[in-house]
């Protein structure tokens, strides 16, 4: 099989790119950046902008199946860059597939499309699109994940995947940031700390990729044109488990705590200063945050096991060893 994979530079793009190599399949690698991890598994590594459609469709002759992975992530977007490339990047692969003729296509969503506004407990298929997105990111990737379902049909089978807070070797966003701003005393327990979450190991995402991949088989398969929650199945405690792996690592707990009707007053007032002064970074917390910090949000994974054939390969206990193993190496010993 020749597949292509964008954002194959990237943590997610790179681990379901090994698993391609791994198994024999011939991989094409589109990003905007280094492909040294590419060129050593052996894949073609191609610059190319995914707004780029003739560049994009140049790529893809030949391929049987297209991994849709590149995103613009974060929850602080002021200038609408999510927008462009997640919206307008995904319309841009998809009428790309269309004209080359590409059979398949598995998109990378995200659990933050159905939003957090509420807590979600074993949250299934028929959660309905969050009616308010307080991130350009999530309402960017729900605009998108919808233009990839709706697609499916006429020689395209397509898939979305909703993998949830990502964990593991090669992270270099989500928890390094976190174990950072504690090791600085500056992250504060959001709500009473009671929160239930899903995490999912970097490898278990990848092979769902790999599954759905394999249940695609055509545009009337039992998975084509839905969406899936795709996580560890072992949903944590969050700050216990945070706290647990911080302790791992030789840093103090988070003790201290905010409520979140606070928290989501103060990241309204972030957002705002922030917009209104073009200040650089990312506000320190944003009502996104806030809700994703001290919602539950946890959800069901049968579906993806029944249409998918999805199953764990490493389980929570392993997957939070490697993650601490990663981050005192990549974190801590190079402060």
């Amino acid at each position: 099989m020749r597949a292509v994979v964008t954002g194959g530079g990237g943590f997610l793009g790179g681990r379901i790119t090994a698993l391609l190599r791994a198994r024999g399949d011939e991989v094409c690698v589109l990003a905007r950046r280094s492909f040294r991890e590419a060129d050593a598994l052996g894949a073609t590594g191609i610059p190319v902008d995914v707004r780029d459609t003739e560049a994009v469709g140049s790529a893809l002759a030949g391929a049987d199946i297209v991994f849709h992975v590149a995103a613009r992530t974060g929850y602080w977007d002021p200038v609408g860059e999510s927008w462009s490339v997640n919206l307008e990047g995904t319309r841009s692969v998809l009428d790309a597939v269309r004209r080359t003729g590409v059979r398949k296509l598995v998109f990378t969503s995200t659990p933050s499309v159905v939003g957090f506004a509420e807590d979600v407990e074993n949250g299934g298929p028929d959660l309905p699109y969050a009616t308010v997105h307080e991130s350009a990111y999530s309402a960017s990737k729900a605009a998108a994940e919808r233009l990839v379902l709706a697609a499916n049909g006429n020689g395209v089978a397509t898939v979305a995947l909703r993998p949830h807070l990502l964990i593991g070797p090669g992270d270099r966003h989500l928890m390094p940031r976190v174990v950072q701003r504690a090791a600085r005393g500056r992250l504060r327990i959001v709500g009473d700390g009671h929160n239930r979450v899903d995490l999912t190991y970097v490898d278990n995402a990848a092979w769902a990729h790999l599954d759905a991949a394999d249940a695609l088989t055509g545009a009337e398969a039992r998975c084509a044109g839905k969406s899936y929650f795709i996580t560890n199945g072992e949903p944590v405690l969050l700050w216990d488990w945070l706290n647990q792996l911080l302790a791992d690592l030789g840093l103090a707990a988070v003790t201290r705590s905010i409520s979140l009707p606070m928290a989501q007053v103060m990241g309204a007032a972030m957002e705002s200063l922030w917009r209104t002064l073009r200040l650089d970074g990312e506000p320190p917390i944003t009502r996104f945050l806030a809700n994703a910090l001290a919602r539950s949000h946890w959800y069901d994974l049968e579906p993806a096991r029944q249409d998918l054939g999805y199953r764990v390969r490493v389980p929570m206990a392993e997957a939070t060893r490697r993650t601490a193993e990663w981050l005192s190496r990549a974190v801590l010993e190079s402060r």
